[in-house]
């Protein structure tokens, strides 16, 4: 076929339009940064909700957008194995969450422990109660109205201590309460000067707050002293590279979360008192972020 120029100029033009559509394709086919998105679940405990802040307000600062979601313990554990979830900060291994780990490790990603052997559970009276071990709570049941005061229903601690009951055999009733009831029930005997025992864990505000002791645990159904451990979902590591560098970095002392939990239970909001840790210790926190 003859090409003259009344048909040459609109091949020219079909050739650019078919051009352009096949460059538009290329484009529309190239695959989308992944969002810059971070879900942290916690069970509404107070070192949970100081560290899940503070990790939050870290990643926030490096420009994600995140969402905390409290939840059971349970729920918190699957819905990281399902990947509904993104990373917790409060697993208490290999003790305290055993019973989780057992059941969903498998398709978990151990982060690292973000607290080193600091942490401890077990069972909490005010030092003027005048008995300092499990062993010798059935001699004084009278005292402390046959009841310990737990927290919420599922929590390690309180599977320990209804292991701990049948152990030592304790003629006791275990309530089921939240860490801000056991904090209540805790506070309210100290003013009047009244005996109390509580399920307790440390590191918590508490223990600046009022001079209290662990009782002695001799068969050792509590465990020893454990970690606090950042735990992912499988695959958060190839999701967001950036975003898990940050969160395998984070790491503090019982101390510094203390500091946090002490100003939320003074009435800071939970966000303000993450932030002021973070503006008073700036070396740390560059170190999360960049290494």
């Amino acid at each position: 076929m003859m090409i003259t120029k009344r048909t040459f100029i609109p091949l020219i033009i079909g050739l650019i339009l078919f051009s352009a559509v096949l460059v538009t394709g290329c484009v529309d086919e190239t695959p989308a940064e992944p969002a810059k998105e971070i879900t942290i679940g916690l069970v509404t405990w107070d070192c949970a909700i100081a560290s899940s802040h503070v990790l939050g307000e870290v990643l926030e600062e490096a420009g994600y957008d995140v969402t905390i979601m409290g939840v059971d313990a349970g729920p918190l554990y699957a819905g990281l194995a399902r990947g509904d979830i993104d990373v917790t900060t409060t697993a208490w291994l290999p003790f305290t969450h055993a019973t989780y780990w057992e059941e969903y490790g498998d398709d978990l990603d151990y982060v690292n422990e973000n607290i080193k052997g600091e942490a401890r559970i077990g069972l909490v009276v005010p030092a003027y109660v005048t008995i300092d071990s499990i062993e010798e709570m059935n001699g004084v049941v009278e005292n402390f109205d046959g009841k310990i005061i737990g927290i919420d229903p599922g929590a390690g601690i309180m599977t320990a201590t209804e292991n701990a009951i049948e152990e030592y055999d304790l003629d006791y009733e275990l309530v089921a309460s939240s860490g801000a009831g056991m904090a209540a029930e805790l506070r309210s005997a100290i003013n009047s000067e009244e005996w109390v025992v509580v399920t307790g864990w440390a590191p918590h505000w508490k223990f600046g707050r009022w001079d209290l002791k662990f009782l002695d645990d001799p068969k050792g159904v509590y465990g020893d002293a454990e970690d606090v451990v950042t735990i992912a979902r499988l695959g958060l590591k190839e999701d967001q590279p950036e975003a898990y560098a940050i969160i395998e970095r984070f790491e503090w002392t019982g101390d510094d979360i203390a500091e946090v939990m002490t100003a939320i239970e003074d009435g800071v909001p939970d966000k303000e008192a993450a932030q002021a840790w973070i503006a008073a210790n700036p070396d740390k926190v560059n170190y999360w972020l960049h290494g």
